[in-house]
């Protein structure tokens, strides 16, 4: 059996780390492409080195397009992929353009979609990563949900066939990385001047593309300069973004993207995080630390309702409890049992899906 795996971005790294490993172990042939959309040493090879990730099969070094064009030009390559390769199934996490890009070359080819971080729904069209979590949902096979939420949000759009809740596979990494990491070593690093520490990331476009928001965000994050000291990995479009708007950053201490043993690290020694990605809201959870989404929603929602997430929009915080539904950090096991059987109940699929350079 072969599966055809898509990643492109830091938080498809990390999950793609635990289940590159199971299927390794149990006999699944994975051939890995890295899209390029993550190029930087730091937000990409770095992570497999850590990671202990094997080496991707594949890379196709597509970056610095616009949305249209990078998806154009991945799907392009990735159905040459999957008609050369002819696996069993295409793999893909969250909510990036690469995500949509393996999901629809290999829906248009007939075969199997597997779509890990299924159902999760912020609501808001004008995120692009809403885009692709909506269009991939509705073309997957096989759709595996953090969350109940998740799965109902999936139900709500007559998505019922091949859902399951497997808990949070990124909770798998974090659980696995806690005895490599010393927190200490970031407290010594960034925290000597008796002030708590924060940190705080910022990417996505509806915080970069309009200047004025990202004026606002910046002086938000500013705001918790009196008792925070404040660590700003700065992902490279954001640097540009800021230094194109002539925005200041006095009071925020700027440092190149760390890879992920670093910021694991810096995670855990922190008292509060400022952020608007998806999957650093998990991980301060998943390191019990304090976070505040710098957005206006999120599709995490179990986050803020269990107190340890708010928006920046919001003055209260809920009461703290556990999330269960994260899993226990098994959940790359459980999903490659449900994959397994998948494929072996589908001997039709397996046969029926291989293709020809005729098939479109």
């Amino acid at each position: 059996m072969k599966i055809l795996t898509v990643v492109g971005a830091r938080p498809q790294f990390v999950k793609a780390s635990a289940l590159r490993r199971v299927l390794a172990e149990c006999g699944i042939h994975e051939v890995l492409v890295h899209t390029g959309q993550h190029y930087d040493f730091n937000m990409s090879q770095a992570f497999f080195d850590q990671l202990g990730i094997r080496a991707p099969e594949y890379s196709l070094n597509i970056n610095g397009k616009s949305h249209g064009a990078m998806t154009g030009e991945m799907l392009t390559a990735i159905e040459a992929l999957i008609l050369s390769e002819r696996p069993d199934a295409v793999l893909v996490y969250g909510d990036t353009n690469s995500t949509l890009s393996g999901a629809l070359a290999a829906a248009k080819l007939h075969v199997p979609v597997i779509h890990v971080e299924a159902g999760l729904r912020s609501f808001n069209k004008r995120m692009p990563e809403e885009i692709n979590r909506i269009m991939t949902d509705h073309v997957s096979d096989l759709l595996f949900c953090s969350t109940t939420q998740s799965t109902r949000n999936l139900a709500n759009e007559n998505i019922n066939e091949g859902v399951q809740h497997v808990g949070d596979i990124m909770y798998d990494v974090t659980c696995a990385v806690l005895g490599l990491i010393r927190p200490e070593r970031a407290r010594e690093s960034f925290g000597q001047t008796g002030k708590a520490l924060a940190m705080c990331t910022i990417h996505r476009a509806e915080n970069t593309a309009d200047p004025v928001r990202l004026q606002r965000v910046v002086d938000y994050v500013r705001g918790f300069a009196e008792n925070h000291v404040i660590v700003l990995p700065l992902h490279p479009g954001t640097r540009a973004r800021i230094a194109a708007a002539g925005i200041v950053m006095t009071g925020i201490t700027v440092v190149e993207p760390l890879a992920y043993l670093e910021i694991q690290e810096l995670l855990a020694a922190c008292d509060l995080i400022l952020t608007d990605s998806g999957g650093m809201q998990k991980e301060a959870y998943f390191h019990g630390v304090e976070c505040i989404t710098l957005r206006d929603e999120t599709e995490w929602i179990e986050t803020v309702e269990c107190g340890w997430n708010m928006l920046w929009t919001s003055n209260s915080r809920n009461p703290k409890r556990s999330i269960k539904e994260y899993g226990d950090g098994h959940s790359s096991e459980l999903i490659l049992r449900i994959i397994k059987k998948f494929l072996l109940d589908n001997e039709s699929i397996r046969s029926a899906f291989k293709l020809s350079g005729s098939s479109i």
